[in-house]
């Protein structure tokens, strides 16, 4: 699903922001344009990183005289997108991103996506060692949060991979206890708002997941996500989510949308249609006025313009690939 490349320039570009630097990027030379501003925090409360990729493409368009590709990656780089936390130093990663979220008077958005066994050995497979590797990860993202205000989008596929059989029984019990201590030890803070992950409106039925959702530590968390790095529709998944929340006591939901403006692709090898399809679009900008109470926020967890993995052309999984960020957003509505 998603790579972990990300990491590494995640927190160089924090620290840098908080040094009052910047972090140089694909800077060819001119003049950089006018920082990322944040949202409007009633409408959108989560940061914009002003260094992020998208940002520094939108930079390098602009320094070659292409004002019109320029425009359209800004449609990526100003807004917040969530980081992805990497496996190497992951409390002095979450505190560099929290602390320049809160220099911004902004919320940080993170992913944690470091279960093991992850992703099935697929274009993103790894993960921790092992169930101790695995808490003391979280240990060190627990520190680097702080008290800092951040909602955390937990193991996205983990317990889909446990109902769809794509993760091997032995390693079951081990998931279900790493995730509910995952969950206990986040909401060991009080402004540390998390959403265990749940799939999408496409693979299955509600009925399926929703025991294992309990058993990962749903009814503790703030809530679950839904379509993360997917396509499928707003509307389904509102409706999937929905009928889910329905199950797992009224709990509250996040939608995925940052690339869902077309829904989901229907051709091709139907294995790999979630991976790098062509004539996607971005979808509704991240918000939590969704007007709906049960949907906490329309979230882009998944970063518009890094690829799914090396499929269909794509560079490894987490890689900007600029060719695709801009497909995406000459396809989008706004």
């Amino acid at each position: 699903m998603y790579g972990k490349v990300r990491a590494s320039a995640a927190v160089a570009g924090a620290v840098l922001l908080l040094m009052g630097c910047s972090s140089g990027g694909s800077d060819s030379g001119g003049d950089k344009p006018e920082p990322m501003k944040q949202q409007p925090k009633d409408k959108d409360p989560y940061w914009v990183n002003p260094e992020g990729y998208a940002a520094d493409q939108v930079a390098a368009y602009e320094n070659d005289g292409k004002d019109r590709e320029a425009e359209q990656i800004r449609k990526i780089a100003a807004q917040p997108t969530a980081d992805w936390i990497g496996v190497e130093n992951p409390e002095e990663e979450t505190r560099g991103i929290t602390q320049a979220a809160q220099k911004a008077d902004r919320d940080a958005l993170l992913v944690l996506y470091n279960i093991p066994h992850r992703d099935c050995g697929q274009y993103s497979g790894g993960g921790a060692a092992d169930g101790d590797a695995y808490r003391a990860w979280i240990d060190g993202v627990v520190k680097g949060i702080g008290d800092r205000p951040t909602t955390v989008v937990l193991e996205p596929d983990a317990v889909l991979h446990l109902v769809d059989g794509c993760t091997p029984k032995q390693f079951h019990e081990e998931r279900y206890h790493l995730l509910w201590g995952a969950v206990e030890k986040l909401k060991s803070s009080q402004n540390t708002k998390v959403y265990v992950d749940a799939g999408n409106a496409g693979w299955g039925k509600p009925d399926q997941i929703f025991e294992p959702l309990k058993r990962a530590g749903v009814e503790k968390a703030d809530g679950f996500s839904v379509n993360v790095s997917n396509f499928y529709s707003t509307a389904d998944s509102v409706e999937y989510g929905k009928e889910l929340s329905a199950k797992v006591g009224g709990r509250p939901f996040v939608i995925d949308t940052s690339r869902n403006g077309n829904g989901p692709f229907t051709g091709g090898n139907p294995d790999e249609r979630w991976c790098n399809p062509p004539g996607r679009a971005l979808g509704e900008t991240p918000t939590t006025k969704t007007g709906d109470p049960l949907v906490h926020a329309f979230l882009w967890v998944k970063r518009p313009g890094e690829s799914d993995g090396e499929c269909k052309g794509g560079p490894k999984a987490g890689a900007w690939w600029p060719e695709y960020a801009l497909e995406l957003a000459k396809s989008s509505k706004g």
